[in-house]
């Protein structure tokens, strides 16, 4: 089962860090990253751009709204995911803990199973 692992945190503390800091936590999670992909176990990994670099396309009018920004209620931003492909729940949890031990700081970490539908091929 394939499940992405979508990463939470507050933008203005991550990106307040200094060059060394977000080094060493992508060291940390890059880590992970290998660990997780020498067992043949990673998907795609995206680290986000801030969410002053987005943009929104909001239903529900005549005509799709388009704003700057994700205009989220949150604390927290969408900072990136990664895909990994494990047994259950418990082994996504697993990577999941690692990835947050390698953050070290706040945030959240939201697990999800994957459905993967591909055009011409039967659902599953």
């Amino acid at each position: 089962m394939l499940y992405a692992i979508l990463c939470y945190n507050d933008e203005t503390v991550t990106s307040a860090w200094s060059e060394e800091k977000d080094r060493e936590t992508m060291d940390r999670l890059a880590a992970v990253e290998t660990r997780l992909a020498n067992a043949g176990r990673l998907g795609p990994v995206a680290r986000l751009l801030p969410t002053t670099s987005a943009t929104t396309l909001r239903k529900g009018h005549d005509e799709p709204l388009i704003v700057d920004g994700p205009f989220a209620e949150t604390k927290e931003q969408l900072l990136g995911f990664f895909i990994v492909d494990c047994a259950d729940l418990e082994e996504a949890l697993s990577a999941a803990r690692d990835l947050a031990i390698a953050n070290q700081e706040g945030g959240a970490y939201e697990i999800r199973p994957l459905a993967i539908y591909k055009p011409g091929e039967p659902k599953t």
